[in-house]
């Protein structure tokens, strides 16, 4: 397919090291580095102009940063491996409207099956449009679905192509709770099962607590990065950058505070499992 192959043994699928971005006086990114273990889910969380988008364009290879050096699979990202690197990744947009080609929820799934040029596509795409519940759908229309709809489809269409890094953009940021529910459960089953790199930009704060890294920009800056509960701890701080906890932590605290559970939790699946385990 491509001249870059994955190395077994490999610790780090991203590494960003002393980024800088500016768009014409303004500084976006000011000497970031982090690394994104393979296997791992991380979100990336910050206010309104923290930087994050932007990152999620430059690890793409659609912007290019003024200073610093980004590495996908262990290969400099640059104008001669752009192309090749960009095929070993799936982005799902904040408007899944901006990735529709095909007619039919069929052919956009298809497509990028099409582009690689991989044989037998029926079977593929109606494997994994069940993965994301759109089996029903596959001759509709994709401007008359929904908008979690719609997702499932962009997702579904990552599914196909099977990269070794997908990027979730602010793609849930446009959906009501119900829907955001839905995606964020097939962001984390994806993760469970595939094992593939998963790096998601997002205010939905119920994603991030159910993440494995945590990274917290602001103005451009890393402010904080660890583990959900790492970051969580850290309440007056995130406040201070008009950042929440999730509502499964609140609840977790409150019952805590009312001697039920002897430790907090993140999620609010996790809530009701411990509470179940009570009765």
């Amino acid at each position: 397919m491509d001249n870059v192959s994955l190395d077994k043994g490999m610790r780090f699928m991203i590494e960003i090291q002393n980024l800088y971005k500016s768009y014409g006086n303004l500084e976006v990114l000011k000497d970031v580095s982090f690394s994104i273990p393979k296997g791992s889910y991380t979100t990336i969380i910050g206010h309104n102009g923290s930087g994050k988008s932007t990152m999620a364009k430059l690890i793409i290879g659609l912007l290019e940063a003024k200073k610093g050096k980004i590495q996908i699979l262990g290969q400099e990202l640059n104008e001669e491996s752009v192309y090749e690197l960009r095929s070993h990744i799936g982005i799902v947009f904040q408007n899944p409207d901006n990735q529709f080609i095909g007619s039919t929820v069929a052919d956009d799934i298809a497509f990028g099956l099409e582009n690689q040029g991989i044989p037998k596509m029926q079977g593929i795409i109606e494997d994994v449009a069940g993965r994301v519940g759109m089996t029903d759908f596959l001759s509709a229309e994709p401007t008359k679905l929904s908008g979690g709809q719609k997702q499932r489809v962009a997702i579904a269409g990552i599914l196909a192509i099977e990269p070794d890094i997908i990027i979730f953009d602010e793609s849930t940021s446009m959906l009501d709770p119900q829907g955001k529910a839905s995606i964020n459960a097939q962001i984390r089953k994806l993760h469970e099962e595939k094992n593939i790199t998963i790096l998601s930009i997002t205010h939905d704060m119920e994603e991030v607590a159910q993440s494995e890294n945590v990274i917290v920009l602001e103005n451009g800056e890393i402010a904080m990065q660890g583990t959900p509960m790492d970051i969580f701890k850290q309440e007056d701080k995130l406040a201070k950058m008009q950042l929440d906890i999730p509502f499964g932590l609140k609840i977790s605290k409150e019952l805590k505070k009312r001697g039920i559970f002897k430790e907090n939790v993140c999620r609010l699946d996790e809530v009701v499992e411990k509470l179940c385990r009570l009765k």
